[in-house]
């Protein structure tokens, strides 16, 4: 293993051109609980308070996770892709419903794109990183995050993720893979 820096990411990442129209468009992909949010987080503020997109927000409940792709492509990557800003409404867990005001998602020259399924972008990625954690890690962080009353759900979730990162290779397919297990700075698992 050895040990890396937000900033130094940030390079790599700023080193590489663009991909999604002119905006490199960067993943952080990886199972509930392994850290993404914050990896991604510290990532977005490394490379200069650029937009960072929440896959989450475009998410219609618990058994949406492989068919919110067309939202997502629909509302901020197609008009990335185009030069033009997206939007969004964010997903909300208690009401079951996009509500609230529109999130705009400016045509930056790089964008974070966080969450489970990130990493479907494939051939418009800049760059692909793969966090991740041990499962009572995971397991522990979900539950406090989400509460306790989750756990049926966020047990199915987590069987058809673990499915769909062993059929995808999504780890593989990463530039980088990086332990949720952090304090300071990133520890690189791989690559």
């Amino acid at each position: 293993m050895r040990a890396s820096t937000f900033d130094g990411v940030a390079r790599r990442i700023l080193r590489r051109r663009p991909r999604l129209g002119q905006t490199r468009l960067v993943a952080v992909d990886g199972p509930s609980g392994a850290g993404k949010t914050v990896f991604a987080e510290r990532l977005r503020a490394a490379l200069g308070d650029v937009p960072l997109v929440h896959t989450d927000d475009f998410l219609d409940g618990w058994d949406d996770q492989f068919a919110y792709w067309e939202r997502l492509d629909e509302l901020v990557l197609a008009p990335l892709r185009s030069g033009r800003a997206g939007r969004h409404r964010r997903y909300d867990w208690e009401r079951g419903a996009f509500v609230g005001p529109w999130v705009p998602v400016p045509a930056a020259p790089v964008v974070v794109l966080e969450g489970f399924g990130s990493m479907r972008a494939g051939s418009e990625l800049t760059f692909a990183i793969f966090v991740t954690a041990p499962g009572r890690l995971r397991l522990r962080r979900s539950l406090e995050r989400d509460g306790a009353g989750t756990r049926p759900d966020l047990l199915r979730w987590r069987r058809r993720e673990n499915r769909h990162f062993a059929e995808d290779r999504t780890a593989a397919h990463a530039d980088v893979v990086v332990s949720g297990v952090w304090h300071k700075e990133p520890v690189l698992l791989d690559r």
